[in-house]
Parts: structure tokens; sequence; C-alpha cells
């Protein structure tokens, strides 16, 4: 016992010099710090962004630094988590996470740390990925944290000029073709293998960089219009070549909505469904071995009798609300009658499985280019479509003949309040047509990917802690409001997109599966010639 206290006093030494270390290196080291007189005559010299006219501006040029003035962050280490994690896999993120103390101590704005940071992030790591990265996942999170009065200011000007520490590779892409920015300074990085591979060294990142760019951009003149934040180390770049200077604080109420983005968030790509901080990331790795184990358990909600499936989902911490059902929906379709079409939104892989549940009995679905290995471990029979119409047809018509067909119109899944152009061949062939609001809330990870590997999507929506599932039957459309009531396929086909939107609060959209593919994985979203043959 008294050996074990001398080893506890020991470490508690030890932690507590390593910590008055970290504490000098970060105060008195490499970094450029502000501090409290600094930080009061910058907000004396400049008015709140807030208090910044945004009218007569449409000829005027701003100046700003990326985090601090548009985005409310001020650390860039959760958008360099983001690359290392959905662009170089688990290892990488982890060992990012473990060099954040020394991060930490080097200054997580300083250029030792952003270089110890896109070091580890970028060492190895495929051009093509970051490039993934940059189109399908950066952008959600860039968007969520965009700052309101300093995107005001932003919006209202005619020429922008934004300065960061960050990659170009990481922010070039969200700038110019969301916030419409002119020009962008940044560091660059290196590349190898004929640019194939970044060799996670950055140049062009010094403070002597930046104002070597802004002296080429204006020279003698000033931008009209120049946005600091109180903890930007070089906020008097932007105070010297601007003619008026507005500080942006992070204010509680300084979120930027959604209704004003600048364009609407509706396809975006990535596992991760919060913003990763060095204590956010902590939790999740943490809890993965237990959250792999709770996946593999809630599997057998598919597996084994519908009547356990309740009890084992709510065990495991499963929400799953089933609202509108009707006895007339339990059991098979009468003999000699054509079976119903169950039309689902299409949130992820395991809805036809869900309803399934929700209906005591399964149901077979219909699918377009799902993975071989989801088709051998999907508890539903699963039927692939083949993108020829005639065939399809033909398909569907007789798996109504057989009994009751889920069908998602959709083709595709999307992760945001909105439902994406239906298919109308279910109107076409169905005569008895049951819309049901398929919703899914997973809260740390996605469920559904666009261009990893899909066959783990129900396994990795599981894991969260408290997958929560909801289905709402919204009654079977009246005969009189389908073909044999003299409407087109077209017009039900939108009737009921219609429908399940306003069920669920989300928003009708002409996007079809070809659009989220071509934005998120540069191709067509399809597994390849062989599938379709």
């Amino acid at each position: 016992m008294v050996f074990l206290m001398v080893l506890l006093k020991i470490a508690a030494h030890w932690l507590l010099t390593c910590y008055r270390a970290g504490r000098k290196i970060r105060s008195y080291g490499f970094l450029h710090r502000n501090n409290p007189c600094r930080l009061q005559q910058i907000s004396s010299l400049c008015s709140p962004a807030s208090k910044c006219s945004l009218e007569g501006r449409e000829s005027h040029t701003l100046v700003c630094d990326f985090h601090g003035a548009l985005l409310r962050s001020t650390s860039p280490f959760p958008f360099f988590m983001l690359v290392a994690f959905e662009g170089g896999g688990l290892l990488r993120a982890l060992l990012l996470l473990l060099c954040f103390p020394l991060v930490w101590a080097l200054g997580q704005n300083g250029e030792l740390g952003l270089r110890l940071m896109a070091f580890v992030t970028f060492f190895g790591l495929r051009r093509k990925d970051m490039e993934l990265v940059a189109r399908a996942v950066l952008p959600k999170f860039y968007l969520e944290n965009l700052h309101l009065h300093g995107y005001e200011v932003l919006s209202s000007v005619k020429r922008k000029v934004v300065v960061t520490s960050m990659p170009r590779v990481m922010v070039e892409g969200f700038l110019e073709e969301y916030l419409h920015v002119d020009r962008v300074v940044a560091p660059e990085l290196h590349v190898v293998m004929n640019g194939r591979y970044f060799s996670g060294l950055m140049h062009g990142s010094g403070l002597a960089t930046k104002l070597r760019a802004l002296k080429e951009l204006f020279g003698e003149a000033k931008a009209d219009v120049g946005l600091v934040s109180p903890s930007n180390p070089h906020d008097h770049l932007f105070l010297s070549h601007s003619k008026e200077g507005y500080v942006v604080n992070n204010d509680d109420d300084a979120v930027l909505p959604r209704e004003k983005y600048p364009k609407p968030l509706i396809f975006h790509d990535g596992r991760l469904a919060f913003l990763p901080t060095p204590f956010a990331m902590t939790a999740l790795l943490v809890f993965l071995p237990l959250g792999l184990t709770l996946s593999f358990i809630r599997i057998m909600l598919g597996v084994v009798p519908y009547k356990f499936s309740y009890m084992i989902g709510a065990a495991t911490g499963v929400r799953f609300r089933v609202a509108g059902q009707r006895k007339s929906m339990v059991g098979a379709a009468a003999a000699g009658s054509k079976g119903a079409a169950f039309v689902l939104t299409h949130r992820t892989l395991l809805d036809p499985v869900m309803l399934s549940v929700a209906l005591q009995r399964p149901v077979p679905a219909v699918t377009y280019s799902l993975s071989r290995v989801s088709e051998l471990i999907s508890p539903v029979r699963t039927v692939r479509l083949t993108r020829d119409r005639a065939r399809d047809a033909e398909t569907m018509r007789r798996l109504l003949a057989e009994g009751d067909l889920a069908v998602c119109p959709e083709g595709t899944t999307c992760r945001e309040p909105y439902l994406l152009r239906f298919s109308p061949l279910f109107a076409e062939l169905a005569d008895a047509v049951e819309p049901a609001a398929v919703d899914a809330r997973g809260g740390w990870l996605y469920g559904t990917t666009a261009s990893g590997h899909k066959w783990l999507d129900p396994v990795v929506f599981l894991m969260n802690p408290a997958p929560a599932y909801r289905i709402a039957f919204l009654g079977r459309l009246p005969t009189e409001m389908t073909r044999a009531g003299g409407w087109t396929a077209a017009e039900v086909a939108n009737r009921v997109q219609r429908q399940l939107a306003d069920a669920l609060g989300f928003e009708c959209t002409g996007l079809t599966r070809r659009d989220k593919y071509l934005i998120l994985a540069g191709n067509e979203g399809v597994l390849g010639d062989r599938c379709s043959k």
C-alpha cells in the first residue's frame, strides 16, 4: 500500500510538471499570442461586425481571416481531424489525436502547431482522397460553423480576399464555390509521385508570405473593409490594409441559420456527424468497441422472430416508433389480387428491415446497385433492379403479383431534410399504394455513404449510442388519386412525394440519384457494368 501511494505521488508530480511546462511553452515559446491589453485595444479601435452597415458596399473590397472572422471556431484542429479520419482512416485520426497535447503546447494557430497537424494529416495521403473530402465532407462543417455577422459583411461586398493559415486544398474549393471569394491567400502542400500523394510538408505559411501576398494584391491602396477576430494573432494585417475595421465576436446568437446558407446543404458524405474536437473525438474512440458490440446485438432485430424485435431494440437503446398502423395492413395480399407497394422515404439501408419489423412480417424490397455483401446479410429478400425500365417493370410486376413490396422511389439515401425526385415506376404498376414516412437519426455516426464501403452502412448506423427510427403509415392512397382515377404516373409520384415530405417536415426537390453521386463521388453511382448485366 505504501509503495502504491509513492507511485501515485510520483505520477501526480510528473503530470503537474508536464502541465506547467506545456503552459510555459504555450505562453512564451513559439506563438504570437494576444494579451488582454491588445484585445482591449482592438475592441476600442474596431466596431462590432454586427453594427457594420451593409448598404452601398456593392463596389467595396473586403479582407479577412477564415478562422475567427468567417468561422465561429478559432481552432483548425477539428478540420484537420475531419481530413485525417475521412480521408486517411481511423489509425491516422488516432495518431493526430495523440499528437494534440504537443499541438496544444505549440499553439493550434501557431506556425509550428499548424505544420505538425499538416504533416500528421497529409503524410502519404492520396490527393484524390483529399479532393473527395474537400468536395463532399468539409463544406457541411464549414457551413454549420459560419459566423452570421461575418458572413453578412462578406456577402455585401463585391471583391473578397480571405487569408488563412490552413492548407489551400482544405479551404479553396469551399471559399470559391460557396462564398464566391475572389482570392485565397493560403499555404501550399508539397506533393510527390507525380502529384498523387502529399508529403505532409507545407510552405508559404509564414507571416512574411502573407504580408507579401497582401502587398501584391493592394499595393499602396487599402481594402474598404477588414474583419478581425480577437483570437487572430495576425489581426494587424487586416487593420493595416483596411480603411474600416470591424471585430467579429463569437456570440451565442451568431450562428448562421440554415435558410441563409449561400447554397442549400442537401448532399454531403463522410461518417462523422459532429465536429471532431479533441474531447469529442476521444469520446468516440473510447466508445467504438462498445458501439461495435452493440451494433452486432442490434442486428438481431431483423434476424430473430419479429415479436422479440421490439424487446431487443429497447434493451440495447434503439428508439423505434411506429405511427398510423392499421389492422388491414397486417397479413399477405388476398388470393388473386396484387400486393400493395409500400412507398418509403429512403434514409438508410435498414428501411425495408424496419418496415418488416413494424408490420411484424417480412416484406421484400427492390434495390439498385446494392453491394453483394449487403444482399447476403440482409434479413429480408432483396431483388436487384437493372436500370432497364422494361425489365425493372416486369420484375416489380411479378413481385407485386406475389404479395406486398417495399419501394424507395428516391433511389438513394438523403441525410438532410429533403426528398429527392420520385421515380414514377411504382405508380404505373401498383394498384394499391401505401406511403410510409421513414426517418432515422443517429447522432454520432452517419449510416450512409456515397464513396465508402456501403455494406458497412447498417453496422455504422447501429453503432450510435441511441439510434432512432420512426415510421408513420399515412394510409392507402385513394383509388381516385391513382392511375385508375385518371392521374398520370408522374402526378401520382409527385403527390406521394409531397405527402411524405409534409409528414416529415421535409422539402421536396427535383434532384436525383445521379445528381447526388456526381456531386459527392464524381460518378453516376453504378457499381459496374457487371451489375447492370
